[in-house]
């Protein structure tokens, strides 16, 4: 079994509808189980920047599958639930990205990990510590996500909070 962390975001249509169906998604799926669910934050958009704003979540998930196969999972889930990929950065239904696998040190042409933006993205890193506190970065030792300067941003509003993976699945948009 092997620990994986995932950022999930939705900035079009039921936002929160979208979350909880992407988690519903993966917590259903044969080899993972989902551990906690932060609460939802909402964002100002990164990158291009017209666009709404997003809810954003970070799980924590115990998964028997490998790396790839977990991404393969999270597209799929995306693909569900209407994702297009039109514009790099731009407005989805949802967004599922793998922020961590383990301690592993992915570089795939398809897959990065440890995310290799999450250490600037303060609407990654609020939630991860909020369900991993202590969090440190695998491939340098001893660092904390939470030493992060990206972490001060107050641009990362608290939409929700959130107590456990059985109350955010009984949330409704």
């Amino acid at each position: 079994m092997t620990l994986a962390y995932l950022s999930i975001g939705s900035n079009i249509g039921d936002r929160l509808h979208h979350l909880v169906e992407a988690v519903r998604a993966l917590h259903s799926h044969d080899g993972v189980e989902v551990l906690a669910v932060s609460s939802i934050y909402e964002t100002a958009p990164v990158g291009y920047t017209d666009q709404a704003d997003f809810l954003n979540v970070t799980i924590r998930v115990e998964t028997v599958v490998g790396a790839q196969e977990l991404l393969a999972i999270c597209q799929q889930v995306e693909q569900v639930l209407g994702r297009e990929r039109t514009i790099r950065w731009g407005p989805r239904t949802v967004d599922l990205d793998i922020l961590l696998y383990g301690t592993d040190n992915i570089e795939a042409e398809n897959l990065v990990v440890p995310h290799p933006r999450m250490h600037e993205r303060a609407f990654v890193l609020i939630p991860l510590l909020e369900i991993a506190p202590l969090i440190a970065h695998p491939m340098a030792p001893g660092k904390l996500y939470s030493e992060e300067v990206a972490v001060q941003d107050s641009g990362v509003l608290l939409w929700k909070k959130v107590d456990g993976v059985e109350h955010f699945l009984r949330l409704k948009g």
